[in-house]
């Protein structure tokens, strides 16, 4: 049957057998729950093991410490969703999740100046992670083959260096006092987040650990709940959002939910972290560049506390990488590959790898090894960090050790200096941005002749002076 095996092993064509497989998924989260719904195609029996217990309503959960934070479901994300649960995000925008097409929908200040608001190029979700999740959630649940044991933590891997057979489970809170207890398994996947103890649990078995490549800012952010009193947004706006880059380092946006509502989220880097006192909150919007998002702050209805989130480095481990690795374990997820959070990729991204790990233990072509899954799984996720991780290169303070930069990269970055010129004014260029911005298209689609004459030959074409608080209704 088309599954995960050994490097060594040979797989044989599918048959009418019964499915004689049990797989494991560490993390109840949304890469979690999607991995889970591939692999119920291939196995008789997938369980998600999650520290909490599943929320009954779309509320945040103490094991999503970005839960409160801002979230956006961006272009490739979509499309990898409905791939996966087709017609999911009809579901989505049936359920309340404002769409937010750009660069229309937004007042937004990039790279030193305003962008001008062309009818929209690409449409980003900006509902809550709880909402989505729980939607996810309810859609993977569904499949008979799929069950989870919750408030329960993972506390290490059966098995030795050659193969994975399990995990240890650890009850929480009461029950935790009656120690572990072996769950076993063909595969073992951890999708548990940016907080993952695999590296430790692969070394406790004698495997190597995988080399980890890091890049941060030390950008911390911190969000409040608000409610628009004086109906400034929700027409000619939906949102505000300022940019940091180099020169300019702080960031803010205004964001709408599902229940009418909006977060609002300030940034900066570190030793000058945005506030999570009330007071100190709001004077943290003088920082911005220009006064939009403050002025709106001061007649907004605060609605819930302030929550301060500094766990944002680019992290990317490399279980690619040959090594003395077991078979029949995976990452996936935040524990693969995570992200600086202002770029707004994750839940994209943990869609995007469900689908190559689809693909991958769907092909006819290739075996899927344990070690081809888990490049495939990367590969999905090499865009975005090259985004990420690679935009963060130059932010002031930035520590890590995937900070070099190469020659190639220096042609590139002369290449996207002109671009980043002419992108707030120029429709062409524009586009070909936000596509590889949203995961649709690669990076290849910012040198196709029509941008590359664009950028090369083209006059800068600067945005407005002043911030645009209306759409515009021409292509530009």
């Amino acid at each position: 049957m088309n599954y995960a095996q050994s490097d060594t092993s040979r797989v044989t064509a599918p048959t009418r057998e019964p499915i004689r497989r049990h797989a494991v998924v560490i993390g109840g989260g949304i890469a979690g729950l999607l991995t889970a719904h591939v692999l119920a195609a291939h196995a008789d029996r997938v369980t998600i093991v999650e520290r909490d217990g599943f929320p009954a309503e779309p509320t945040p959960r103490p094991g999503v410490p970005q839960g409160r934070h801002p979230h956006v479901l961006l272009e490739g994300g979509q499309r990898a969703l409905d791939a996966l649960l087709p017609g999911f995000t009809a579901e989505l925008r049936a359920a309340g999740a404002p769409p937010l097409g750009l660069p229309s929908d937004m007042v937004q200040w990039q790279g030193g100046c305003w962008l001008r608001r062309f009818p929209a190029q690409t449409y980003l979700y900006t509902g809550s992670h709880a909402q989505l999740e729980q939607l996810v959630r309810k859609r993977v649940f569904a499949h008979p083959r799929v069950t989870a044991v919750e408030g329960t933590n993972v506390a290490g891997l059966l098995g030795d260096a050659r193969r994975v057979r399990g995990v240890l489970l650890r009850e929480r809170g009461e029950k935790a006092r009656e120690g572990q207890r072996p769950l076993e398994a063909d595969l073992v996947v951890d999708a548990s987040g940016r907080g993952t103890k695999a590296p430790q649990w692969l070394a406790e078995i004698g495997a190597d650990v995988p080399h980890e490549e890091t890049s941060d800012t030390g950008l911390a952010y911190a969000t409040r709940l608000y409610r628009d009193t004086d109906g400034s947004l929700g027409t000619d706006s939906l949102g505000y959002y300022v940019v940091p880059n180099p020169s300019q380092v702080y960031g803010g946006g205004v964001l709408p939910l599902e229940d009418g509502t909006y977060l609002v989220t300030f940034s900066g880097l570190r030793g000058d972290e945005p506030p999570t006192d009330e007071a100190e909150f709001v004077a943290y919007a003088k920082r911005m560049p220009h006064p939009p998002l403050q002025r709106w702050l001061s007649v907004a209805e605060p609605l819930s506390p302030v929550f301060g989130f500094r766990r944002t480095a680019n992290v990317r481990r490399r279980y690619d990488l040959r090594g003395h690795r077991p078979d029949g374990f995976l990452a996936t997820g935040d524990a693969l590959c995570a992200f600086n959070p202002i770029y707004g990729q994750g839940m994209s991204v943990a869609a995007l790898s469900a689908v190559a790990l689809r693909d991958a233990l769907a092909s006819r072509r290739r075996t899927p090894t344990t070690r081809r899954v888990q490049q495939a799984l990367l590969a999905a996720s090499r865009q975005a960090w090259n985004i990420s991780a690679g935009g963060d290169k130059t932010m002031p303070g930035a520590t890590g050790n995937a900070l070099d930069i190469r020659v190639s990269e220096r042609i590139t970055a002369w290449y996207m200096g002109r671009l980043a010129a002419r992108y707030p004014g120029n429709p062409t260029i524009g586009q070909a941005f936000r596509d590889v911005l949203s995961l649709v298209s690669p990076m290849t689609a910012l040198y196709t002749p029509k941008v590359a004459r664009a950028v090369l030959f083209g006059p800068p074409a600067p945005g407005p002076v002043e911030a645009p608080m209306t759409r515009e209704t021409g292509a530009g």
